[in-house]
């Protein structure tokens, strides 16, 4: 699932241009750093959702304010 939203993502990549892409991390940054560098992407992304999920609750919170607060008015 997650290789189909890569391949839309960047177009009409083959398996021939992945695994070129593949090597030439390897050979950049070596098999140690690879988990290093995706424990860091994880990072990111979940502080990004994180975020994401604050503001949404942030903006959800005054409008539930607002109904209960004319909940309480018409009582």
């Amino acid at each position: 699932m997650i290789l189909s939203h890569v391949l839309l993502l960047f177009g009409n990549l083959g398996t021939p241009e992945l695994l070129i892409i593949v090597f030439v991390v390897l050979l950049l940054f070596g098999g140690r750093k690879i988990p290093e560098l995706m424990k860091g992407l994880g990072k990111g992304v979940r502080s990004f959702k994180q975020g994401m999920n604050e503001v949404e609750e942030e903006i959800k919170r005054p409008v539930e304010e607002e109904t209960k607060s004319d909940a309480n008015k018409e009582v």
